[in-house]
């Protein structure tokens, strides 16, 4: 089993807008190909792991969301970079499309989806990483037994002023390519 990094993707890999319902409102920050390049470089899995309670909400569609991955893939090859999965959470229990609206398991900060990365990919959480600009991204490593990094750039630096209990990262950084090299280093 391999070490891999779970990428947040709002806020982290791409500019936070809200809730992303159309590709043409995707940014990606200006690093994030290169910091994506280097894991791939280093034969680090990349997975994202993403709270997409807009579905639930009825923001958006399960068919929209996969416009917008497939989008970011695009944008992503045609650096030289790639994600090895993407995965993500429709729910959440305040939602209006009775499908998804319930509580569960694969919301970030419960570990359904990395346990999924697990079995399908064969990575081992305890030797990952989590990246992301939430203190749910940091919450989610500690659930796996992972590394958590929180960036700054989404809501990371409104988030790194207010810490909550008993919670730290392990490393607080400006963005993902400062998280990559912090990464890198270990």
């Amino acid at each position: 089993m391999t070490a891999a990094v779970f990428l947040d993707r709002d806020g982290t890999l791409i500019e936070e807008v809200g809730y992303l319902d159309r590709r043409d409102r995707m940014a990606l920050y200006p690093w994030s190909i290169d910091a994506v390049r280097a894991l791939n470089r280093a034969g680090i899995p990349v997975i994202m792991v993403s709270n997409q309670s807009g579905i639930a909400r009825g923001f958006f569609s399960e068919a929209a969301l996969g416009d917008i991955h497939r989008h970011l893939a695009s944008l992503l090859a045609a650096g030289g970079a790639r994600l090895d999965a993407y995965y993500h959470c429709p729910h959440h229990p305040d939602g209006r499309v009775a499908e998804y609206t319930r509580s569960c398991e694969c919301r970030k900060p419960g570990g359904a989806l990395v346990e999924r990365a697990v079995r399908e990919l064969g990575v081992d959480p305890r030797r990952s990483f989590t990246v992301g600009d939430r203190w749910v991204d940091v919450a989610l490593a500690r659930t796996v037994g992972a590394r958590g990094l929180l960036v700054r750039t989404g809501y990371g630096a409104l988030e790194e002023a207010r810490p909550p209990d008993g919670l730290t990262a392990d490393a607080v950084v400006d963005n993902l390519i400062g998280a990559v090299s912090w990464i890198l280093s270990q």
